[in-house]
């Protein structure tokens, strides 16, 4: 019985928190995490970075980075038009991971999609902005900029760098 009151006047001391100090709690406990979440994020993006640059190594290939962490190799240079935001984006592509399985691949035409606004990996929006019509490319996509925490549930697998071998066929309105 006495436990059973204990619990009761600390489940009402808790109701009667002011918002003010319900916000401080959680102040206090976001501070305590932001620490190690920190912590455990570096470790995971140095370890992307690690495995990519290897890969990247092997293939003795000399490539550029962005500020996001996006790599890109233009292999043969096109002539047309640079790709633009609001513009729709044809391509030919082919889909694998690091370790060389393809996850996928164009099909007979080119693919497209409208650039910056429709819901392809964010890594694809910055990397197509980069290529003029013609153009072939190599694009690295880390995690971050491609599936993410989850991958595509599908056969992309969580935590995944993908790598694009992508074709920029035209740009239209």
């Amino acid at each position: 019985m006495k436990h059973k009151i204990l619990v009761l006047a600390t489940f009402f001391l808790i109701a009667c928190q002011s918002d003010s100090q319900k916000e401080n709690l959680a102040k206090v406990r976001s501070s305590e995490m932001k620490e190690p979440l920190l912590h455990a994020n570096k470790g995971l993006v140095s370890k992307e970075s690690t495995e990519i640059e290897a890969y990247i190594s092997r293939r003795q290939w000399k490539m550029q980075s962005t500020g996001s962490g996006l790599r890109f190799l233009i292999y043969k240079n096109g002539n047309g038009p640079l790709a633009e935001a609001g513009k729709y984006a044809f391509i030919n592509y082919k889909i694998s991971l690091l370790n060389g399985n393809e996850c996928y691949r164009s099909k007979d035409k080119p693919e497209r999609f409208l650039i910056d606004q429709d819901n392809v990996e964010s890594g694809l929006h910055e990397g197509i902005k980069m290529l003029h019509v013609g153009d072939k490319a190599i694009l690295i996509l880390p995690p971050h900029l491609a599936h993410g925490l989850i991958g595509d549930q599908e056969k992309i697998p969580p935590l995944s760098t993908i790598i694009y071998d992508i074709e920029l066929v035209d740009i239209k309105k």
